[in-house]
């Protein structure tokens, strides 16, 4: 099982557990509403990741951003899952056309269609 999530998470709360204890497995673990034996096992990947809901909690805690998080997990979000069915053709005509783009050619696709400037 391909770990890349658990092994993030780990990371990101021990580099981050010596500014307090609220980082410590256990503090963690009570602060996304799960026990402190799932979490251990989410690290290690002796357990699948959590549910989006525990995930973006995990993201609010560990100062991490929920997609890159539910994407380490093989999840995308449920708001971005309403996008793609309302349109699957055309979202993943263009998931695929910008999937060689450099990031500066994407991100000012993104502002363009943010500012509503087609």
């Amino acid at each position: 099982m391909d770990n890349a999530f658990g092994q993030r998470v780990r990371k990101r709360r021990l580099e981050l557990e010596h500014q307090g204890p609220q980082y410590s497995l256990r503090q963690v673990a009570m602060a996304i509403d799960v026990t402190p034996s799932f979490l251990s096992k989410v690290e290690r990947g002796d357990l699948p990741p959590p549910s989006e809901e525990t995930i973006k909690k995990l993201a609010v805690v560990l100062g991490e951003n929920p997609d890159m998080l539910l994407a380490l997990a093989g999840k995308v979000s449920s708001d971005l899952k309403e996008v793609i069915l309302k349109r699957p053709e055309l979202v993943a005509d263009l998931i695929r056309q910008v999937k060689n783009v450099p990031d500066q050619a994407v991100l000012r696709i993104v502002r363009e269609v943010r500012d509503g400037k087609w």
